[in-house]
């Protein structure tokens, strides 16, 4: 570890130092964040943006009394260094080590455990209140409030919800805009083509002229907000778009200046920490900054595994990546929209975590990104499907969740043809908590006209796509950030192409009391339960659910029959797949006592391994086998 960062344990030692040893102290972050990622993995490139930014804001404000959020928290990196957390490095993302996003359970210093886009304004704008109503009651100093938010979340629309209910907020208030022209895949949409004009009209030289003309016309304590928004007019002219747009919500706006100037952002957040009313000050910065190769390909390091640094390069495992489900997706999808000119996809600016890089190559006429908007997405699905296109709108599980009452209301109530293809369905592994994907067959479920699949392997994924364009009605294909699985002992019986509500046996056993009933990709550790059964002599059938909504009926029919059943699924118990079969259950009158659900339990799981994060919920394949044994004896 290098000189200054090993005396860093807490920001009251980073006030210690000088303008000039702060320069050095962000090199020496910037290096330790590089070689932690490099050995666990995490996401970088955002990191290594806002390390001057972070230390700045450190450096003037008192974080232990004063409030910062974080929009989209994985670029808080710098700031877990700097607030004791720096030894815990070793195992980011892993069990027993830090999460990769702020996390109030960590730390004081963290506010919320933020994932989402789109909410520091909002909850910044909470806090502020509650600021005022204790301030009224007690007389105390109050708390500064400082929210980072990124250029891709401020479109976000509860940003512009929250943005138009700033003015409820009479005190301070700072909003840095952290504009990098980056969310993890460049940011699309009229308001990121508004701030790339501002960002192409300025050169080095001009953000800092820019900076010296705010600290000159920047008001003293106690003028109005519209003396604030009149003396940024006449002392900055040259950042017209933004500033316009900003202050026609009434909102006073300084900037753009340079994001990796560290004396001049001192400077900027003393003076903007005085105000008493809100404010945002626009910062430029350069994602990647000080990695070559995160720097020419921030997409590639938004998120990534361990690597070995050899110089200026990046050395990766020479084995192949095993293939998994989001480029067999995207593979299949593009098969198939070759065929059928109708077929359009959407994503809410998760190009290529998606799968739809090809896709968007390949058609980009019929590929549509449209930034951080999960609900607008789904509105633009419903209104291509009414004019009789097949939207496919593609978007992570926990994102996805945003859009709940617009899946309700333009398309379940509709009964419209849309395909909903859910990414990072299931545990995610070392995101954690806030990436899960564990809700989204309880919340579609409940609808009706919506059907539900989840493919089970490749082969599924293709077939599932096939049935999805060809219905007439919502389809919801749900899969795993996982590998697609390589064994052979159940490809065959997949094979089979979709039929409404028909699962599939994949093994049967005969004389056997119990059958598994899987849901999804975790048909491979039903099919690994069975055979560690099979090795101590206990017959089981082992059937491929492919529909949480409708169920196949047959599965009933093995209730009525006395056959016991165990379903598995990588979903929460409540409102699950197993649920489904539950219900169906006492609809025919069948004791639940010869149902048993595997799932994940009613509490949020950590960051972990996917595999880990299977055996704390029950669902590997030990687990499942010894549910059996246990039903049995019962």
């Amino acid at each position: 570890m290098s000189k200054l960062l090993e005396k860093v344990n807490s920001p009251a030692d980073i006030k210690k130092l000088s303008v000039l040893e702060l320069k050095t102290l962000a090199e020496e972050v910037r290096q330790f964040i590089l070689e932690s990622v490099s050995k666990t993995g995490g996401h970088l490139a955002s990191n290594l943006g806002v390390v001057e930014l972070t230390l700045a804001l450190h450096y003037v404000f008192d974080f232990q009394h004063d409030k910062l959020l974080w929009d989209v928290g994985h670029q808080c990196y710098t700031h877990k260094i700097v607030t004791g957390r720096k030894d815990k490095f070793e195992k980011l993302r892993h069990v027993g080590g830090i999460s990769g996003f702020p996390s109030p359970a960590e730390s004081p210093y963290d506010q919320f455990s933020v994932g989402h886009a789109g909410t520091s304004i909002a909850t910044a704008i909470g806090m502020a209140l509650a600021e005022e109503l204790a301030g009224k009651d007690k007389k105390r100093r109050a708390n500064k409030i400082v929210t980072m938010i990124g250029d891709a979340s401020i479109v976000n629309g509860t940003s512009f919800e929250a943005l138009n209910n700033l003015g409820l907020v009479k005190r301070q208030m700072l909003i840095v805009l952290n504009d990098n022209s980056m969310a993890i895949n460049k940011t699309v949409g009229a308001m990121a083509k508004y701030f790339a004009k501002v960002r192409l009209s300025h050169t080095y030289e001009g953000l800092r002229k820019t900076t010296r003309n705010i600290l000159e016309h920047m008001p003293v304590i106690g003028k109005s907000v519209e003396e604030t928004i009149e003396r940024t007019k006449k002392g900055i002219r040259m950042a017209l778009p933004a500033s316009q747009m900003f202050e026609s919500l009434h909102i006073p706006y300084f900037g753009p200046v340079d994001g990796h100037d560290i004396g001049s952002l001192i400077q900027l957040f003393e003076a903007s920490a005085e105000l008493n009313h809100p404010a945002i000050l626009h910062v430029y910065t350069k994602k990647g900054k000080g990695f070559r190769p995160a720097d020419q390909g921030p997409s590639t390091f938004h998120s990534t595994g361990p690597f070995k640094i050899n110089g200026d390069t990046v050395e990766k495992s020479a084995a192949p990546g095993k293939r998994n489900f989001t480029t067999a997706f995207g593979e299949h999808l593009t098969e198939l929209a070759e065929k059928d000119r109708r077929i359009v996809a959407i994503t809410s600016a998760m190009c290529d975590g998606t799968g739809l890089m090809e896709f968007s190559k390949k058609f980009p006429g019929r590929f549509y990104d449209v930034g951080i908007a999960e609900s607008a997405a789904v509105d633009i699905a419903a209104g291509m499907a009414r004019q009789g296109a097949k939207p496919v709108v593609c978007i992570y599980s926990t994102f996805l969740q945003r859009s709940f009452d617009q899946i309700f209301q333009e398309v379940a109530l509709q009964n419209l043809g849309v395909v909903f293809c859910i990414d990072r369905a299931g545990f995610v592994g070392s995101d954690g908590p806030t990436h899960h994907g564990l809700m989204d067959i309880g919340f579609m479920r409940m609808m009706p006209n919506i059907v539900l699949t989840a493919p089970a392997n490749e082969i599924e994924t293709q077939l599932a796509l096939k049935f999805a364009l060809a219905a007439d009605k919502p389809v919801v294909i749900r899969y795993p950030k996982d590998a697609v699985p390589s064994e052979e002992f159940f490809r065959a019986a997949c094979a089979k192409p979709f039929e409404l509500a028909k699962s599939v046996t994949v093994k049967k056993s005969k004389g056997s009391a119990v059958a598994i009933v899987s849901y999804g990709a975790v048909l491979t550790e039903a099919m690994k339960a069975a055979a560690l059964l099979t090795e101590k002599k206990v017959p089981v059938d082992v059937i491929n659910a492919r529909f949480a909504a409708p169920v196949d009926e047959k599965i009933g029919t093995l209730l009525r029959r006395g056959k016991r059943i165990v379903t598995v699924e990588d979903h929460a118990v409540a409102c699950g797949f197993g649920s489904a079969v539950l219900e169906m259950a006492a609809a025919k009158g069948c004791s639940p006592k010869n149902v048993r659900v595997l799932g994940a339990p009613r509490r949020f799981i950590g960051h972990n391994s996917r595999d880990a994060q299977f055996m704390e919920a029950g669902v590997d394949a030990d687990s499942i086998a010894e549910t059996v044994r246990k039903m049995l004896k019962a």
